[in-house]
């Protein structure tokens, strides 16, 4: 019987390995962002001081149940653009409806959620997926009855527990000479391109005397104001001078109707949050705030509002139910935020997932390159869950 000699399996080359590896690299990476995790970064202060600018997250899929592609031809680990170029990282060839896999828990009053922002202007008309991510507290849930009553928030008539680091304009009243590093002990900073509105300590004058100091705008929680308080100064806290008062409107204020509705970003609603199954009656007094989620986010065509009217293929609707969950988020730093008293409610297919954990997190306000690097990490923020 004659032997077969077996022939010696070719050898993968060097860069053939290397190649399977970053191959198997991508894949499960892919996945893992799919199916468990996501990074994210904080870019604005307007979840501060819960969490910082600088901040990376990872974002947990599993809470809220995985949700389906619905633009499954994307570069893998890109968002909207491919690296370093405004070249779209998508195609729109394949174009799917949205699905969510059961998960651990659903949407709560109180949790911290990243989503697609469901009208931002710089995204124009891309697909759900692939709009900006926004980080923010969840605040009414489908089928609250939402408002906010001098800076307080209501759901369903009961005041909301506030999250500890929650931040409002307060001005501290003194002729003491204080500096940034007296700022920056008590979380106090500025970012280098901060305006009036958002910087978080500014200096003013006296309205009669613009040489004389009348006191500081500080954009800080209730903790450290008390923490201030004790110091062995003279100053006094007030915290109306920077309300928005009640009965005054601005025209950015959702649903963008200053006639009907006279509310600001202390004084808000009362609104009904839509839920799946939940039928409105469709009145004058309603209907702009609901006429954006049935012409945008419903999946209806031929929505034409006129009006106070809305119409679905030429019939005028005098009732609606809603097809999907919304909800209402808001930032905890509470007058430097963009959230959905300015832009509406947030439907359920935008959801991405729960702010899980803080796994770095850079000081934007230090030197990025600086043989000091290690100044530049807030150690103390380190692998710290969200709350």
């Amino acid at each position: 019987m004659k032997e077969t000699k077996e022939t010696p399996k070719k050898q993968k080359s060097a860069f053939r390995e290397w190649l399977d590896s970053v191959a198997f690299a991508v894949v499960a990476a892919t996945l893992i962002r799919f199916f468990v995790f996501e990074a994210y970064t904080i870019p604005t202060p307007s979840m501060e001081g819960s969490l910082m600018v600088g901040d990376f997250l990872f974002v947990s899929k599993l809470h809220y149940g995985v949700r389906t592609p619905k633009t499954p031809l994307q570069l893998p680990l890109t968002h909207q653009k491919i690296w370093f170029t405004n070249i779209p990282s998508y195609l729109r060839w394949l174009d799917l409806p949205i699905y969510r896999l059961p998960g651990f828990s659903s949407v709560k009053q109180g949790d911290a959620v990243v989503f697609n922002v469901p009208n931002f202007e710089e995204d124009g008309d891309a697909p759900v997926d692939l709009r900006t991510f926004y980080v923010k507290r969840c605040v009414a849930t489908p089928g609250d009855v939402l408002e906010v009553r001098d800076q307080q928030v209501l759901v369903n008539g009961k005041a909301m527990e506030n999250p500890v680091r929650m931040q409002h304009p307060i001005f501290m009243k003194t002729k003491e000479n204080l500096e940034e590093k007296f700022f920056e002990t008590y979380g106090i900073r500025n970012a280098p391109d901060a305006s009036y509105d958002s910087a978080d300590w500014l200096p003013l004058a006296e309205p009669d005397s613009q040489n004389v100091l009348w006191g500081y705008k500080l954009n800080t929680s209730k903790v450290m104001m008390e923490e201030m308080q004790a110091l062995p100064f003279n100053k006094t806290f007030d915290t109306n001078l920077f309300k928005d008062p009640k009965g005054v409107t601005f025209v950015d204020i959702f649903p963008h109707d200053t006639t009907l509705y006279k509310w600001n970003r202390d004084f808000y609603g009362p609104l009904k949050v839509p839920a799946k199954g939940l039928t409105v009656p469709l009145t004058p007094g309603n209907v702009a705030l609901y006429s954006e989620a049935i012409q945008k986010y419903e999946g209806n065509k031929n929505v034409v509002v006129s009006g106070y009217q809305i119409s679905i293929d030429g019939k005028a609707i005098a009732s609606y139910t809603f097809k999907q969950d919304y909800y209402f988020m808001m930032g905890d730093n509470r007058h430097n935020s963009a959230d959905s008293r300015f832009w509406g409610f947030v439907p359920s297919d935008h959801i991405v997932g729960k702010a899980f954990f803080v796994w770095m997190s850079i000081d934007a306000n230090k030197p990025l390159f600086s043989w000091k690097f290690w100044e530049i990490i807030r150690w103390n923020r380190l692998f710290r869950f969200v709350n």
